[in-house]
């Protein structure tokens, strides 16, 4: 791609990651779980604001999961267990810019499925 396409991509994100995270706060019962997807690998994590704290992580790249539907799902298993340890089930999406469709939907659908709620 040009450089003024990958560019203008970017600029677009960011204006989308701005404009959600305004209106996205997380608490201690109710944290905020944000995602970042690289092209490689997919990460997720639950951020207390109120603290500054993150709760719980889920890595792709550390378990060997790549960045495609089924491997997201079960990213999204792990993180979901991981919530629930800790007590957590509800919290706010960041989808962090993203579109909501593809991997995004994907985890969060297996998020609802296994019992957080949003």
């Amino acid at each position: 791609m040009r450089e003024n396409v990958l560019e203008r991509k970017k600029i677009l994100r960011t204006k989308r990651k701005l404009r959600t995270r305004g209106k996205v706060f997380g608490v201690a019962d109710m944290p905020r779980v944000t995602i970042f997807r690289s092209n490689r690998y997919f990460y997720a994590q639950a951020i207390n604001d109120t603290e500054s704290k993150t709760l719980a992580v889920a890595d792709g790249k550390k378990m060997g999961l790549g960045n495609n539907k089924e491997n997201v799902i079960k990213i999204a298993q792990s993180f979901a267990q991981e919530l629930k340890k800790i007590g957590v089930s509800k919290v706010v999406f960041d989808r962090n810019g993203y579109l909501y469709h593809g991997v995004v939907a994907a985890f969060a659908d297996t998020l609802r499925e296994n019992g957080i709620a949003f």
